[in-house]
């Protein structure tokens, strides 16, 4: 949570939509999609739709395999770690960037993102397969990354052992209070009818009442499916040990509340990054 904002500004930062146009992709969502997946290669919509799972198939199809006619994987990730640079830089300013915390910080977080395994991980290997940044806010941005798609894959395989599929996903954490249908739905591509669809899939499992609240049985299973991706991340954290693993959230809060300030991230925003300015 403390280093969400670290790297999500990505997904809203002006430099990176001017650098993926620069590179030849067309529109906001191909660069998202290309971004996201070139470190695995210029790989088809299939395989985009299967490790971000939570988007409709026709939507990631509007972009992928089309990012690779207009550009290449190298061009992508080159573009995207150069508007990461642009982007940190007039976020957090000079003085963070040159700072001993910064430097403390990205040591840390690589020692943690090297200590996860890649096995059954796809998104993750990609990315850990990119070489480290020598510059220590980019390198911590890459730990950051690494983070979040290793949690992501573990997330997947969550949902996939309730036998819960992406619109259906989308559908549990609306009735659990985490976001807003009109705040997701249009960013994941599902169409009203497929909405209600899945809505009705729950009812018919126990998870919804006819409202669309989770019933007992749906909130218990939604707590488990968190509690699994929550387990399914701790291999970083633990290789730490408690000492380094407190002292990294402690800097990755400031630098992600510094963020916040500049609104590197809005709120609230369709990938569910949570305003740390409002935590104790």
């Amino acid at each position: 949570m403390m280093m969400e904002p670290y790297h999500a500004m990505i997904y809203f930062a002006p430099e990176a939509r001017i650098a993926y146009s620069e590179a030849g992709l067309k529109g906001y969502w191909m660069g998202y999609f290309a971004s996201r997946v070139a470190a695995m290669g210029p790989v088809p919509a299939s395989v985009v739709t299967a490790t971000f799972y939570n988007f409709h198939p026709k939507m990631v199809a509007r972009s992928i395999p089309d990012a690779w006619r207009f550009s290449t994987p190298e061009k992508v990730l080159s573009a995207r770690l150069n508007a990461a640079d642009a982007a940190l830089r007039r976020l957090l300013g000079d003085d963070i960037i040159a700072s001993a915390e910064l430097v403390e910080a990205a040591e840390l977080a690589r020692k943690a993102a090297e200590a996860c395994s890649v096995a059954g991980r796809p998104l993750f290997a990609g990315h850990a397969s990119l070489p480290w940044p020598e510059q220590p806010h980019l390198a911590l941005w890459h730990a950051t990354t690494l983070f979040r798609e290793f949690r992501g894959d573990g997330h997947i395989a969550a949902l996939l052992a309730e036998n819960v599929d992406g619109c259906e996903a989308h559908l549990t954490i609306v009735a659990q209070g985490g976001l807003t249908r009109e705040g997701i739905q249009p960013h994941r591509g599902w169409s009203d009818e497929d909405w209600q669809a899945a809505q009705q899939r729950l009812i018919h499992r126990g998870w919804l009442d006819q409202d669309g609240n989770l019933t007992t049985e749906g909130l218990s299973k939604r707590r488990h499916i968190e509690q699994v991706t929550d387990e399914l991340a701790l291999p970083p954290w633990q290789s730490l040990g408690e000492q380094d693993f407190e002292r990294l959230l402690s800097l990755m809060k400031k630098f992600s509340i510094h963020i916040l300030e500049q609104g590197g991230v809005p709120m609230p925003n369709p990938v569910g990054v949570p305003d740390l300015r409002n935590l104790a």
